[in-house]
């Protein structure tokens, strides 16, 4: 077994661990071995719902969702895709779609969800509000504790995410977060699900392969 195999034979081997965790935890949850057979699962999600969400998830991005749905008939809500003037519009449309998509910013071996975000738009769909929503991660975000899940936000996520979107913060720069006060700072919205909310239908999908950031 290669240096490869060997990574994926660990993320393989957290991430059902992190599966049965939150089952235990109320959600709905599978493993996917493959990024291919997790696009055929959230497609097969995606057949039920005329109003579909997309919470600017790269993982999401990367499985070509949304190409796959357009000419669909079904209403896409993506905030990314649409002039600055439909943003707000969009992200509300977001709160009240059939389905709502996204991923997550880490996944603890006991089953929460751990999340930033800079308008609360995406933490907000997650808890409550769309009819199902649909969160996929590769496993690589499967972390020990939340404490590690907030650690990876700082160290990784956020200061990667603000060079993808081209903001001009100082971990855009530096690459490590600053703690800083730049109006342009997304750490401002933190979300840490213990238990699925007993009002909300969620799905947690993890990849046996890297996703995301």
């Amino acid at each position: 077994m290669g240096r490869v195999e060997i990574g994926l034979w660990q993320l393989e081997v957290r991430a059902k661990k992190c599966v049965e965790a939150l089952r235990k935890n109320g959600f709905d949850a599978g493993f996917y071995p493959h990024a291919e057979s997790l696009r055929t699962r959230v497609l097969a999600e995606c057949e039920r719902a005329e109003s579909i969400g997309f919470g600017g998830s790269l993982s999401i991005q990367d499985l070509g969702i949304f190409e796959a749905l357009e000419g669909k008939g079904k209403r896409l809500l993506d905030h990314g895709r649409v002039p600055s003037e439909k943003k707000a519009e969009t992200r509300l449309g977001q709160l009240t779609c059939d389905l709502f998509l996204t991923g997550t910013n880490a996944v603890t071996l006991d089953g929460c969800l751990v999340n930033l975000d800079m308008n609360g738009n995406r933490t907000n769909a997650m808890t409550f509000g769309p009819k199902k929503t649909v969160v996929v991660a590769g496993g690589q975000k499967v972390v020990s504790d939340v404490g590690e899940a907030l650690r990876r936000i700082k160290s990784v996520a956020a200061p990667r995410n603000t060079k993808r979107l081209k903001l001009s913060t100082p971990c855009a720069t530096s690459g490590f977060c600053e703690d800083c006060d730049s109006p342009q700072r997304i750490c401002r919205v933190y979300s840490i699900i213990e238990r699925k909310p007993p009002h909300s239908d969620i799905t947690v999908l993890l990849c046996g392969e890297p996703m995301g950031l």
